[in-house]
């Protein structure tokens, strides 16, 4: 197995470096700018050097590169090595743009997808119900044609960033009299308008980054609608494939591996540091041969995309896997904390960039790992298709029971 780029791809790397080297950190004026000011004004830069956003026609605000899985790989491994902003994170970057790409109408593609790729526009996802999570087609928010909008009612509930979002992308029943997948639709609506009532779900960590949120003859227009009326199903599945695709993302794995060593070097256990306790080396180092499995599975998915086939299983897998190994990170950090892991989590930052000063942030980061399991469809769902269309194993005997 050749694992190597080529020199064709090395000698884009140098290109890639010597951009970074160049433009990042920004100077001048543009480094007085905040930090959402400065991470828009180096997209662009980046955008207009090919290297973000290539996927994306210049038409609507990308670069318009040919597709080119490991050039976009070395860009990655860049950016990441210089901690240099690349596309927006976030439900509408991940999500929301390629689903517009691949099934919205022109005039929605140069209304949003700029503005959502560099950050300036936010947005948030309304799918899950209360009794319709994981079974999304039970869902029961309705939407009715009033003239020229669509008139929405109902309550959605594990809504990410719905109270900072400028739009959401929402699932409403548009058909009463069909069944539960053909009576769907796919619209867009916004979120600054009367009628919405956005409650914030406080979490264990003290956080509230999830909401309910409530509607009550919220209007959007007619035309707010990806695909045709009442294939909002067909749509939501090119949404989710996209969401999957970047929680298993085998990069966000390599980053909290490289962080939970830094933990372990700046902790101690016994007066030592606890990167030479035999114990922690060894978890250390069967994660390690885990995300390196997920590393080489997401060779295996490139590979396929290069190709042009299906990569089938395999995403489903790696997205198992990221979440998997999220989870093994933040136990063996809290072991690390000792009676850090009492910290109130709501009392630092977020994110596995901080050593045992940032205990708060890891705690944070233990509890949120346990969520992160939901996001993208469950665990347990994946396990189930994966066992059934990727092994061919007999589906649940009580589920079938069930039916009869």
């Amino acid at each position: 197995m050749d694992l190597s780029y080529g020199p064709e791809y090395e000698a884009f790397r140098g290109e890639v470096k010597a951009f970074l080297d160049a433009e990042w950190p920004l100077k001048g004026d543009e480094a007085k700018l905040d930090l959402q000011g400065q991470a828009v004004a180096f997209r662009k830069k980046g955008i207009a050097a090919g290297y973000l956003a290539r996927s994306i026609p210049r038409h609507y605000g990308g670069s318009e590169q040919e597709a080119d899985s490991l050039k976009a790989q070395v860009i990655r491994e860049e950016f990441a090595r210089a901690r240099a902003p690349m596309e927006a994170m976030g439900i509408g970057t991940m999500m929301l743009v390629p689903t517009l790409l691949e099934r919205g109408e022109e005039w929605q593609r140069e209304r949003w997808v700029e503005d959502t790729v560099l950050g300036n526009t936010a947005w948030c996802q309304g799918y899950s119900e209360p009794g319709a999570g994981s079974d999304l087609a039970s869902l029961k928010t309705k939407a009715e044609l009033d003239g020229d909008d669509w008139v929405i009612n109902g309550q959605k509930i594990w809504t990410s960033g719905a109270q900072h979002a400028d739009f959401m992308f929402i699932l409403c029943r548009t058909e009463p009299g069909e069944k539960k997948h053909g009576g769907i639709s796919y619209l867009l609506l916004d979120m600054k308008q009367p009628g919405i009532d956005v409650r914030p779900l406080r979490q264990m960590t003290g956080g509230a980054d999830f909401n309910e949120v409530f509607f009550s003859d919220v209007r959007t227009p007619k035309d707010w609608i990806v695909g045709k009326r009442g294939e909002g199903w067909l749509v939501s599945r090119t949404t989710l494939k996209h969401e999957r695709n970047s929680i298993g993302n085998a990069a966000q794995a390599q980053g909290t591996f490289r962080n939970i060593l830094k933990l372990a070097k700046q902790s101690t256990i016994d007066g030592k540091p606890a990167i030479e306790n035999p114990a922690i080396r060894q978890r250390l180092a069967t994660l390690e041969g885990y995300v390196q499995a997920h590393v080489y599975s997401g060779y295996r998915q490139m590979t396929a995309g290069l190709r042009g086939e299906d990569a089938g299983m395999i995403q489903l897998m790696n997205k198992l896997h990221s979440t998997n190994i999220g989870q093994e990170v933040a136990k063996i950090a809290v072991d690390l904390l000792g009676d850090g892991a009492l910290t109130d989590p709501s009392q630092g930052a977020r994110g596995l960039f901080a050593g045992p000063e940032n205990a708060a942030g890891w705690v944070g980061q233990y509890m949120s790992s346990l969520g992160v399991a939901i996001a993208g469809g469950t665990g347990n769902i994946q396990r189930n298709v994966i066992a059934e269309r990727g092994l061919g194993l007999p589906r649940d005997y009580f589920a079938d029971a069930h039916k009869r």
